[in-house]
């Protein structure tokens, strides 16, 4: 049974404790910035935070109100970063997380134009560069420990088991408090499911979220990655082609182009 994360937004508090830890266990740098974050203002994506916290300013039904949402990857059910990845680099386990063998990388970031959540990051000032994005922290769940985020925060906005048993969760406290909460568990279903799944007190369009429908991206990257083959083949061939035509061309203009000279020079 996989594992996932119930993340209730109506218990977050903005306190980014979440974002400390995953600083910490996975030894990522500090980030000197103000930029918290938001709907209009998202915050800056780098391969040195995977997890971070935004500060959202809603207005719902005319009222107003402060909505903190943590982000990171989804860990999706059929993730489409490992299926655009051609070497393997990516794959989703049994046990909930997507990983990353950064041995087998080859530096392509086709996951990150698969990713429907925009999340794998490049190390772009790194001269040895590779994909950075939140585990899980697979390492922990091996040790039978929950992630770094859930444990460090405060108010139990983060909810780590079963992922059956947090959807189950979930829908018990959307129909507990209705009032408190939209009617849609987010991740339950989105491109198939993902192992984060969140509960908000307002739309998730509002908080920057996208909306996606309920296929898994996975399949049409599947299609995609299938057509690579042949159509390097093909475009390979057709280049080819053309590079033996050009030089065939330029072999044939540079041979009359000596013919010529010679005729001038018997003329003479």
């Amino acid at each position: 049974m996989a594992y996932a994360m119930l993340i209730d937004l109506n218990k977050c508090i903005g306190c980014r404790a979440c974002q400390a830890a995953c600083k910490q266990w996975n030894d990522l740098p500090a980030e000197s910035t103000t930029n918290f974050g938001s709907y209009e203002n998202p915050p800056r994506r780098s391969a040195k935070t995977w997890t971070s916290v935004t500060f959202n300013e809603v207005t719902d039904e005319g009222q107003f109100a402060w909505v903190f949402a943590k982000r990171q990857c989804m860990h999706c059910e059929q993730p489409a970063c490992a299926s655009a990845c051609i070497v393997g680099a990516l794959h989703k386990t049994e046990e909930g997380p997507v990983i990353y063998d950064k041995k087998k990388c080859i530096g392509c970031r086709y996951c990150m134009l698969a990713c429907p959540f925009n999340v794998p990051t490049f190390e772009w000032d790194s001269p040895v560069p590779y994909i950075r994005k939140c585990t899980m922290c697979a390492d922990r769940l091996a040790e039978g420990t929950q992630p770094s985020c859930a444990k460090a925060c405060p108010t139990a906005a983060l909810l780590f088991g079963q992922r059956d048993e947090l959807v189950a969760e979930g829908h018990k406290r959307i129909r507990a408090a209705p009032a408190e909460y939209v009617p849609h568990m987010y991740g339950e279903k989105e491109v198939g499911g993902t192992s984060y799944l969140y509960l908000s007190p307002v739309a998730f369009e509002k908080l920057g979220f996208p909306t996606l429908g309920e296929e898994p991206i996975a399949r049409y990257a599947d299609a995609a990655m299938i057509a690579v083959p042949p159509t390097i083949v093909g475009v390979s061939a057709i280049m080819a082609g053309a590079y033996w035509f050009i030089r065939r061309r330029d072999r044939l203009m540079q041979q009359a182009a000596a013919q010529d000279a010679s005729s001038v020079d018997k003329e003479v």
